[in-house]
């Protein structure tokens, strides 16, 4: 049975900046926005605003949906991954509660997609999704009958 990892991103929006976590791989540091695996009792969009806490302190929810890329890892390992696009009033300060992450930037758009230290081609692909003004209702990866909702009976 085929299973790929399920992961998370958030891309974080304000005032013409875009923010990305930094954490050091192999010697290097390298960007990518504030992301991780969902977790078993937690929904997409839980899993999201967790990992957002996580690696930058900031306690927010997505405001929509952007999408769900199917990709290959350089060593073939296979992903869905959930881009939710969260736009701030203003940019804030971070701070990082996951030791994997060096620190935050606020980023424009052309500094990100010009990189050359990014995580994966994903992040200036998330960058040029949103540019295209991608957003849908959250309502489309809503969680169905899910046990650790309130509310389930």
């Amino acid at each position: 049975m085929f299973k790929p990892h399920v992961t998370v991103a958030c891309l974080v929006h304000a005032n013409g900046k875009f923010l990305v976590v930094e954490e050091t791989i192999n010697g290097k540091a390298l960007w990518n926005q504030p992301a991780g695996h969902l977790e078993a009792d937690e929904t997409l969009v839980q899993a999201a605003e967790r990992e957002l806490w996580e690696e930058t302190g900031i306690r927010a929810t997505p405001q929509h949906f952007i999408r769900m890329h199917q990709w290959l890892a350089p060593d073939n390992t296979p992903f869905l991954r959930f881009l939710f696009a969260i736009d701030l009033n203003d940019t804030c300060a971070t701070e990082p509660h996951d030791s994997d992450i060096d620190r935050c930037l606020w980023l424009t758009a052309e500094e990100i997609l010009n990189a050359k230290n990014l995580r994966s081609a994903l992040v200036a692909e998330s960058i040029r999704c949103w540019q295209t003004g991608e957003r849908h209702p959250l309502s489309l990866v809503g969680a169905f009958n899910w046990p650790f909702t309130e509310g389930v009976k």
